[in-house]
């Protein structure tokens, strides 16, 4: 017996945008857990309560993860891999650069929405201008739209 509810396009999207959302999250779980164990890496070299003394610790630890998590998705970008495993993995790259938006801005009032917001208007011109499939779109929009309520609400990660 075939399943043709999953063969109607309204059913197949709906169930494309839950896999994004749902997935996304336990990949988002995993990359704070990554940074973490980075982090954790990073501090063996130094003496206890490093991170709590310096000032460029964090930062450097931060930059480093950015370049690891770039260098991942470059490779994933490239693949062949499908659509929806594409904007699943979009949630890591896209939060991992909102988050140090607010982090690094997060002191002035109003300046990292406005960052965050011309970021996201600029990622969405590019999918626009190289025709990306709409689940790109939901993405960036899912993501931007929790990291603006963790922002406002004053949620730390």
């Amino acid at each position: 017996m075939k399943i043709t509810v999953l063969k109607n396009p309204i059913v197949k999207n709906i169930l494309s945008a839950l896999a994004v959302a749902g997935f996304g999250f336990i990949l988002l779980n995993i990359t704070f857990i990554f940074f973490a164990l980075l982090t954790r890496l990073g501090l063996l070299f130094f003496p206890a309560n490093f991170a709590a003394t310096s000032q460029w610790f964090m930062p450097v630890m931060l930059i480093i993860f950015v370049v690891i998590i770039g260098l991942i998705s470059w490779f994933v970008f490239k693949s062949k891999l499908g659509v929806l495993y594409k904007a699943i993995y979009m949630t890591v790259p896209l939060a991992v650069i909102f988050v140090p938006i607010g982090m690094f801005l997060g002191s002035l009032p109003v300046v990292p929405y406005l960052v965050g917001g011309l970021f996201a208007i600029g990622v969405l011109y590019f999918f626009y201008r190289t025709k990306q499939p709409w689940l790109y779109y939901y993405t960036l929009i899912l993501v931007g739209l929790v990291m603006l309520i963790v922002g406002l609400l004053g949620i730390e990660i």
